[in-house]
């Protein structure tokens, strides 16, 4: 078990293309990524809304909370063959900790079919 103290959260700019493609179409795209580095977990990727295409984007309703970044909300992804629930997720008012990813969105990696990160 991680003591409190040990938990560290890092957040950096991303200097690569990252991109998040679902059958074939691109819901996000961006050159302005941030990288969230946290004690335990893998590295998450987090998009700025204006690169992400928010029509395809429905709140769902469902919640978390990490006691490290706050209240999470998430999103279900529109498909042409449906919903992808929980897709995606956000921060709308993160701990000061996390205050960076404020308007930012992150993607599970297992509920779409890529996030490319490209020169």
């Amino acid at each position: 078990m991680t003591n409190v103290d040990d938990h560290r959260i890092e957040i950096v700019p991303n200097r690569h293309r990252v991109r998040v493609i679902h059958y074939g179409v691109t819901v996000a795209d961006t050159h302005r990524a941030l990288t969230l580095r946290e004690t335990g977990l893998p590295e998450v990727t987090y998009f700025p809304r204006e690169d992400v295409n928010m029509a395809r984007l429905k709140p769902s309703g469902h919640t978390s909370v990490c006691p490290y970044k706050g209240h999470a909300s998430y999103f279900h992804l529109q498909t042409e063959d449906g919903l992808v629930e929980n897709a995606a997720w956000s921060y709308e008012e993160p701990l000061d900790t996390a205050a960076r990813i404020k308007g930012y969105l992150a993607f599970y990696a297992s509920r779409v079919d890529r996030i490319d990160q490209t020169s």
